[in-house]
């Protein structure tokens, strides 16, 4: 029996980027504990895959495919789930971009465009839209950003500013959204073992860099991530709003 306090049933949570990585393991996790799980990414094959697996282990999801970083698919998205009468109480920005990696002075004004149109853009939009659905019944929303939030790292200066975006804003629309009953967080993650952050964990002398940072000398699982999210949308937060929380093995102690 889920215990009360992390208990989601008659809930809907939409969770983008849900087709991989973290993605996948926070909505696997959500329907677990009785959401109705919107998987979003821009691939529809990824997504119905994994909502397919939440069916197929006795949960309730569907997919759809949205580029974050086009707001008219965002658009779109919310007008299929009102025509649907499907009210989304939970929702979940995790799709990222972080097309390039090396010095800021090298990277294309392309690679740049994109990584700002899907981290703050699309982040903003969906949140955008979403709360003013959430309006009149409450929600929460959770924001995946990253530890390059505090401490920029080499190589992701753009992708680091973003993330410090991402925490910026989750701050604003905590203290704007409070009133509509709607609580914002943020999580994040440390180093993590997804295909997303490959260009990482793919280069042993990054990694030993990076381990040597890091207290608990590893990096994480995606589902070492995913719980941090469901107690943020859990009623077990239900007096949390504006915080970012680490789950970093220590790296910003």
């Amino acid at each position: 029996m889920t215990d009360p306090l992390f208990n989601l049933g008659g809930k809907t949570a939409l969770v983008s980027g849900a087709s991989r990585g973290i993605g996948e393991a926070i909505a696997h996790l959500l329907a677990g504990h009785g959401a109705h799980v919107i998987c979003t990414s821009r691939k529809i094959e990824g997504c119905e895959a994994v909502a397919g697996a939440i069916r197929d282990a006795g949960g309730s999801a569907e997919a759809h495919a949205v580029h974050v970083g086009d707001t008219a698919a965002i658009d779109a998205l919310f007008e299929t789930l009102d025509a649907a009468g499907r009210r989304v109480d939970i929702l979940v920005n995790n799709a990222a971009a972080n097309p390039y990696f090396g010095p800021a002075v090298d990277m294309t004004l392309d690679a740049y465009e994109k990584t700002v149109e899907v981290n703050l853009r699309g982040y903003f939009w969906t949140t955008v839209q979403a709360a003013r659905r959430m309006k009149g019944h409450g929600g929460a929303i959770v924001n995946v950003a990253s530890v390059n939030a505090r401490r920029a790292a080499p190589g992701q200066l753009v992708y680091s500013m973003t993330k410090a975006g991402i925490v910026n804003m989750t701050e604003g629309f905590a203290k704007e959204l409070a009133p509509l009953g709607v609580r914002v967080n943020a999580v994040l993650p440390g180093l993590t073992d997804t295909k997303f952050a490959s260009a990482l964990t793919g280069n042993p002398k990054i990694m030993d860099m990076m381990l040597r940072l890091i207290p608990l000398a590893r990096m994480a699982q995606p589902g070492e991530i995913a719980p941090a999210v469901l107690f943020l949308a859990s009623p077990a937060a239900s007096y949390l709003t504006g915080a970012a929380l680490p789950v970093d093995g220590g790296y910003l102690a």
